[in-house]
């Protein structure tokens, strides 16, 4: 029996540390209600590339969670592939010591955090209950929290360039009026 139920392997730490960054000075009152709904499976998840969606039901409320996540850098994917290598197989811990070893950072990043719930914070609750989530999911199958990152995604032929980025807003002040309105 493991100690921690959330992060009891290296790539699962990773995703239990954005939940607990060591940075933290004091306890969070929102991280055993987020570990309970958790534990107690009221997270269900939806991955589809670099996004993770999570719906959550706790009591009479339900919330939609939304986690987009960096890609990691074609220098680390490229430096990577020998040590975890391309073909299914899971990722151990000596491969994310080996990992560390060289330098590469396979901790996940995200990108952006949203929530539907009315508490307006990258940080509330849901969100807290998602990152155990994932953690659980990763500890499971480490390859998983690689592939959330794009490890599996061949990005294209230039491997010196880093993925461009479609923002999700558009500045209003980008925008002209005269393409949107006949005068």
């Amino acid at each position: 029996m493991v100690d921690n139920e959330f992060g009891y392997t290296r790539w699962g730490m990773d995703w239990v540390r954005l939940a607990e960054p060591l940075r933290q000075t004091r306890p969070d009152p929102l991280l055993p209600r987020a570990r309970s709904i958790a534990r107690n499976n009221g997270v269900r998840t939806e991955a589809e590339g670099r996004i993770v969606r999570a719906h959550i039901h706790r009591g009479g409320q339900a919330s939609v969670t939304h986690v987009e996540l960096t890609p990691l850098p074609r220098p680390v994917v490229t430096a990577l592939a020998p040590i975890v290598g391309r073909a299914p197989t899971l990722p151990t811990d000596e491969m994310y010591a080996a990992a560390a070893a060289a330098g590469l950072p396979v901790a996940p990043v995200p990108a952006a955090i949203d929530c539907s719930c009315t508490a307006r914070t990258a940080r509330c609750v849901h969100v807290l209950a998602t990152f155990y989530v994932l953690a659980r999911l990763v500890d499971e199958n480490p390859r998983f929290g690689l592939d959330l990152q794009g490890y599996g995604h061949d990005p294209g032929p230039d491997d010196s360039a880093a993925p461009t980025e479609t923002p999700r807003w558009t500045p209003l002040n980008t925008v002209d009026p005269a393409m949107y309105f006949e005068v």
